[in-house]
Formats: C-alpha cells, sequence, structure tokens
C-alpha cells in the first residue's frame, strides 16, 4: 500500500534584519543550502546554494540577497523545490552565516535578526537567533529522505564560531 503523505515538497527559507546603526559596520547575513549525497549524507557538501549561486538543476535558488538588511519584509528569501531533487541526495542542510568583512560580529551584534520557514502558507519553523546569539553563523533546518520516501523536515537551530566559507563546509557534520 503507498502512503497518502506527500511530505515535505516545496519550501521557502526566509531571513530578515534591521540595517546597521549609522556609522557602524554594514550587517550582511546570508542563507546557505548544502545538499549532501545518500552514501555519504554527513560528508562534504555535493554543492552549496547562497549568494550569486543557484543548485546545477534549478531545485535551491536565492530569491532574494541583501548585503545590508535595507529592505521591506524579509531581506532574503530561497526556495528549495525538495521534490525535484534527484534520488542521489538525501540531505539538505540550510544555515544562516554573518559575514565578517566589518569585523567579528554575532547574531547579538544584529539588530533584529529572525527566520522563517514555511510551505505554501503553513509555518514550519522560525527563530530570533536568541538561542546562539552568541554564534557567526547557524543552522536552520535540516530536510532529509530514506531511499525514496517523502522529505521530512527537522527544525535545527545550532550555532557555529566560523566564517561563511568555513561554516559552508562544516554544518552539515554529525553533532558531537
Amino acid at each position: 500500500m503507498t502512503s497518502l503523505n506527500k511530505g515535505t515538497r516545496k519550501v521557502e527559507v526566509k531571513l530578515k534584519w534591521d540595517p546597521s546603526p549609522l556609522g557602524a559596520p554594514a550587517s550582511d547575513l546570508d542563507i546557505i543550502a548544502a545538499t549532501y549525497y545518500a552514501n555519504d549524507p554527513h560528508g562534504r557538501p555535493a554543492y552549496l546554494v547562497h549568494f550569486d549561486s543557484r543548485s546545477p538543476d534549478g531545485t535551491i535558488i536565492l530569491n532574494r540577497d541583501s548585503v545590508n538588511g535595507k529592505g521591506l519584509g524579509w531581506d532574503e528569501v530561497m526556495t528549495l523545490e525538495l521534490d525535484r531533487l534527484s534520488a542521489s541526495y538525501s540531505r539538505v542542510v540550510v544555515g544562516v552565516a554573518i559575514q565578517q568583512t566589518g569585523g567579528r560580529m554575532t547574531f547579538d551584534d544584529i539588530a533584529h535578526p529572525a527566520s522563517l520557514i514555511q510551505t505554501g502558507y503553513t509555518e514550519l519553523a522560525k527563530s530570533d537567533f536568541s538561542g546562539v546569539a552568541g554564534s557567526t553563523a547557524a543552522t536552520i533546518a535540516e530536510f532529509a529522505r530514506h531511499g525514496t520516501e517523502e522529505w521530512e523536515f527537522h527544525p535545527d537551530v545550532h550555532g557555529f564560531d566560523a566564517d561563511p566559507e568555513s561554516f559552508a563546509q562544516l554544518m552539515g557534520s554529525r553533532p558531537s
């Protein structure tokens, strides 16, 4: 018998923050998605999606990118079409990294950071990053499937103290 559960199919990840005060370095947060092969779900990412990039097959796209939080509504938006991902991928981890160009910044240094993960009009998770305030980056979601099963969503707010490039390589590692 087949399941009537459609699982998580298409997801939007949204990020917003207020601009830095006048005279302070601009705060620049970035959504990063890392996709992992089924035969190595905690290894190196098969590919990354972030500003100026998209997935090779067009299933994960950054629709909106901000470098300073000066926008109306959500400053960054990423769309993940999980139901279109090849069966060779079994895991996608989504995170947020703070650019460190103006000196070390943590989520505590960012004015009103917030994330929202939703499918259609259904809210899956949201965060104000207060639980990882001293971190420079954080994972906010994990989507996983086993074989050809439907994608499952796992909220995962976990802080890292790493620059964006290092974070992108660490974000999908096994928790210690």
